[in-house]
């Protein structure tokens, strides 16, 4: 009787690994707003789809939109070591931005080009089902859960539509600000108790 039920998760498992990758494919593929004409590649994301932690950021910076790959700068490399404080590889997380596509000079997504997006970055979400959801900055806090400030919400879980959140810094600002990167380091520890 074993057999059945665990032939039946491997099913379900290639399924939903198949499901990732199709929406990946429209991502790449997407011309719902502007951003496609400026774009050099659309910026699905990557990671494990049994990520138990699904980091989301802003949007694809130079760097990531060459490559085609989330957070490659000097944000990937911060963001990567956070990872590895609490215990895990980035391979073992599910890392996207609420953008999939490169805003011009790096200017500030606009509500249209969120809500554009953000179909998609749920679409994830859904499929890859992560027990907790990481926001970083304060345009991703806003897109998934509302205009809080980041430095009120930092460090903090948010239980909404059956859904884990927690907020915490972007990278960036953590490079720019010595202060922002202690802050966010910390943040990462109470995410690790979450999680033990």
């Amino acid at each position: 009787m074993d057999f059945i039920p665990s032939k039946a998760l491997y099913y379900c498992e290639m399924t939903r690994e198949r499901e990732l990758n199709s929406l990946h494919d429209s991502i790449r593929e997407c011309k719902l707003c502007p951003l496609h004409t400026t774009r050099l590649n659309a910026v699905p994301g990557e990671g494990s789809y049994n990520a138990k932690l699904f980091f989301i950021g802003e949007a694809p910076g130079a760097r990531e939109d060459e490559s085609g790959r989330p957070f490659v700068g000097r944000s990937g490399e911060l963001l990567t070591q956070m990872i590895e404080s609490i215990g895990l590889t980035r391979d073992e997380v599910f890392i996207t931005s609420v953008l999939k596509s490169r805003p011009p000079n790096n200017r500030t997504p606009a509500p249209s080009e969120i809500e554009t997006c953000r179909p998609y970055v749920e679409q994830q979400i859904e499929l890859i089902r992560p027990r907790v959801v990481v926001l970083l900055g304060g345009v991703a806090i806003a897109a998934m859960v509302g205009p809080w400030s980041v430095s009120e919400s930092h460090g903090k879980f948010f239980e909404a539509k059956g859904r884990t959140y927690f907020m915490t810094y972007h990278p960036a600002a953590a490079l720019r600000f010595p202060k922002v990167k202690t802050l966010m380091a910390d943040d990462f520890k109470i995410l690790k108790s979450e999680l033990l």
